[in-house]
């Protein structure tokens, strides 16, 4: 509640004749009082930690002027004195105006530093008073994960989201941003620590200039302080042998890789502004470092301050063992990774990874530029013909497929996009048509990028580099489509409506009848009634409880089938586990006569002569529905059997007449109300029950959701451990601007759970599936089937 008709202030002397108010109250006048007594020596103020409603002359030697946001910064510390001392602290109250939402910092929490990234700025509880004290929100990153007090929520008020005891709610005090700028208040200096270093050992040192080894003459201790003797392999002339004398806390046991040694570093990045440095890398960033023995390569998991020198650290995790540690520097933890995959060097050493840059970032942009701008003439005169790659078969999926920087690389939310694309067209060519088929011109460079740029890179390579992406976002948003696709976390099924109707306009997946009426539509959003009994699930119970409780049938067998599972929004799930049906039996869902072939069959029977309806019933029969109970052909349905407990697992609920009557002599089914089917004459009897075939889907895809982050599953061949587990931001700690690592996992614990009984199943704790199968049984959001018969490559 900031009133710009107040001045407000801090009482920095103790006042006369108030022994209640001390040095540190926050108080405030409004602007009319403030006029009248603009000549007067004392002003009337209002302090705001006193109960009292009346107003205090204060000598105006007293006060110090306060703008609105540092009052409401300070406000959030309840101690006098403190709150002084911080206002005393000249830089600290610009450094926190700074921040901003988002921005990466370091938490005191008692003696422990935290990480974590700002996600709430503002006041926890309702005043009175002008002003509300402003606290940080934070969401603690990486390994402080867990050492929270809450989810984002204060008093039953929800501010933020995030995990269970991964959020603290904290002053202004107790936060400072992970690189330091110049507004930072410079913090204590590091203690010197004493190391256990006995003579012989080899160590690393560092100097105002340069990292070196040696081995550890002796450890001397003058006025307090504690020095290390060393025999250097060099000394400072790069000559063999020497010694030098160098502080305790610039030691480090162990053989770190010197940096500074035989850098090949291009002239630009040493002399590159430090700001522009702290810009382009970032924790999270993806770098190399020139080392003694060669490039390395690795993400900077942390960046600070590991002695009293000036320079800024980064604390790296390496793709190779060629690291010193786990993530700790002198026995203090500063990140968590495997052993010998920790390396701390200057972050002024580090580079993005050349691997995954272009030649330049101008000439990648000049790139993007002129793909985004090309003409319409160019792309129909364009004589380069794109190839047709097939996608990956599950015995190139090991070769191609598994490993970091595989997938697609995510950046700045687009999680949904990545594993929709890597879920459509990976392994399977349900959907190719929509790569080649005609567009409208002003579609066409979208589709050329899909195809080129995404697509193509996925099934030869592997991957597909984040530019790319961010690529196809630009010009969905350049099209008017979204004002936030370069931004926004969608749902993935608004990206695949946009991509299949408004662009590429392809026909409509599915086809549902409904009273008579033939419906369209790309996606089927799986409800079910209040009255349903299910508890543990699989997806064609679902699917034909929810075809079942909206009176809908498929009016064709579609080419590929996608379901958005029963949850509301992304947090609500229905059901805690959903069994995925690897196959999903559609013959009892499809309209009366309809048949395996995907466009409908409109002819009727008695319009046909015999010779010709003798024809159709060798076809008609494929799609015909079979008794539940016995398997012959159905004669009757019961909608009130979808209710009762006896058959409410089971498929969908049709009977032969024999079956019929026996079910509905029951005395609790015989309120029951049985119709018959729409049998053509001359049907019955025609063909043998083991003649009747089913139309069925086979599951090729899941996307799932957890915390706002998308993953996909692969069904890639016709085992049972055939699945693998695709992440664009497996190694995220939180979103950032540099690069995620993207990663592709084969599963084969998923096949164990699928093969388990339903009991069996149900007893599994969550927590304690192995590996990514949790996330599959629970956190399921979209299930993606096909038409072996309508994919290009089989």
């Amino acid at each position: 509640m900031t009133s710009p008709a107040n001045h407000y202030f801090i009482i920095t002397e103790k006042p006369e004749y108030y022994t209640h108010i001390n040095p540190g109250h926050i108080c405030y006048i409004s602007e009319h009082s403030y006029k009248r007594h603009s000549s007067s020596s004392k002003l009337p103020v209002f302090p705001f930690t006193t109960s009292s409603c009346l107003d205090y002359d204060i000598d105006r030697k007293c006060l110090s002027a306060l703008p609105v946001k540092s009052a409401e910064l300070l406000l959030a510390l309840p101690d006098e004195a403190e709150r002084l001392k911080w206002f005393r602290e000249g830089a600290a109250l610009p450094t926190a105006l700074g921040l901003t939402l988002g921005t990466a910092v370091i938490v005191q929490a008692g003696e422990e530093e935290l990480r974590g990234s700002i996600r709430y700025i503002g006041r926890l509880t309702k005043t009175q008073n002008p002003l509300s004290a402003t606290f940080f929100g934070i969401e603690l990153q990486g390994a402080d994960r867990g050492q929270g007090d809450t989810d984002g929520s204060h008093q039953r008020e929800t501010l933020f989201s995030c995990a269970k005891d991964c959020g603290v709610f904290v002053p202004f005090s107790r936060v400072r941003p992970l690189v330091p700028s110049s507004l930072s208040p410079s913090g204590p200096e590091p203690q010197p620590r004493t190391e256990e270093l006995s003579s012989g050992d080899r160590v690393t040192y560092y100097t105002s200039n340069k990292t070196g080894h040696g081995m550890v003459v002796d450890v001397l201790e003058t006025e307090g302080k504690h020095f290390v003797r060393i025999s250097t392999d060099m000394d400072e002339n790069g000559k063999t042998g020497g010694e030098v004398k160098v502080p305790l806390d610039c030691v480090t046991k162990g053989e770190v890789p010197a940096e500074a040694e035989g850098m090949d570093v291009d002239a630009p990045l040493v002399e590159q502004n430090k700001d522009d440095l702290y810009l382009s890398l970032t924790v999270n960033s993806v770098v190399e470092v020139t080392l003694a023995k060669g490039n390395s390569y690795g993400i900077i998991r942390w960046i600070g301050h590991l002695t009293d020198k000036e320079q800024i650290m980064a604390g790296l995790e390496l793709e190779e063992d060629r690291g010193v540690s786990d993530g700790t520097f002198k026995n203090k933890r500063h990140f968590t990774c495997p052993p010998k995959r920790a390396l701390f060097v200057k972050l002024i050493s580090c580079r993005p990874d050349s691997r995954f840059q272009s030649n330049s970032a101008n000439r990648s942009k000049k790139m993007l530029k002129q793909d985004d701008t090309e003409s319409v003439g160019e792309l129909e005169l364009s004589s380069v013909k794109l190839e047709t790659v097939p996608p990956i078969s599950t015995e190139q999926v090991n070769e191609i497929l598994i490993g970091q920087m595989k997938g697609i690389q995510g950046h700045c939310n687009s999680c949904y996009m990545d594993a929709a694309l890597f879920s459509l067209f990976s392994c399977s060519s349900v959907l190719d048509s929509m790569l080649f088929k005609s567009t409208a011109p002003q579609d066409a460079p979208i589709q050329k990028t899909l195809l080129r740029d995404i697509v193509n890179p996925l099934r030869s390579k592997g991957f597909v580099e984040g530019q790319h992406i961010m690529k196809l976002r630009q010009q969905l948003q350049k099209h008017g489509y979204s004002g936030s696709f370069t931004t926004d976390e969608k749902d993935p099924e608004e990206f695949l409506i946009v991509i299949m109707h408004n662009i590429l306009s392809l026909e409509p997946l599915l086809k549902l009848s409904a009273g008579g009426e033939v419906q369209e539509s790309y996606c089927y959003q799986i409800f079910l009634d209040q009255n349903h009994s299910l508890v543990l699930p699989t997806v064609q119970q679902l699917l034909e409880h929810s075809f079942h409780s909206a009176g809908l049938k498929l009016a064709e067998v579609p080419s590929c089938l996608i379901l958005q599972m029963p949850r509301f929004g992304k947090k609500f799930k229905m059901f805690e586990k959903i069994i995925p049906s690897l196959e999903l039996d559609i013959t009892d869902l499809l309209s009366e006569g309809e048949h395996t072939h995907t466009h409908t069959h409109t002819h009727s029977h008695a319009q046909h002569t015999q010779t010709y309806r003798d024809r159709c019933v060798c076809v008609c029969v494929s799609g015909s529905l079979q008794c539940m109970l016995c398997g012959t052909v159905a004669e009757v349905q019961c909608t009130d059997c979808f209710k009762d407990p006896v058959f409410s697992q089971t498929g969908f609920k049709v009977f032969c007449r024999t079956c019929s009557s026996q079910v509905h002599c029951h005395p609790q089914r015989q309120s029951h109300q049985p119709s018959l089917l729409d049998i053509p004459k001359g049907y019955l009897g025609r063909l043998p029950p083991q003649a009747l075939t089913r139309d069925k889907l086979e599951l090729f895809a899941v996307l799932c959701i957890e915390t706002s982050h998308y993953v996909s599953f692969i069904k890639h061949g016709p085992h049972s451990e055939d699945w693998i587990f695709f992440d664009s931001m497996a190694d995220r700690e939180g979103e950032t601007d540099g690069y995620n690592i993207p990663e592709v996992r084969a599963c084969p614990e998923v096949g164990t759970y699928l093969e388990m009984s339903p009991t069996e199943l149900a007893r599994q704790v969550p927590r304690d599936m192995k590996g990514v199968a949790k996330r599959l049984f629970c956190d399921a959001y979209m299930y993606l089937y096909q038409s072996t018969s309508m994919c290009i490559y089989r």
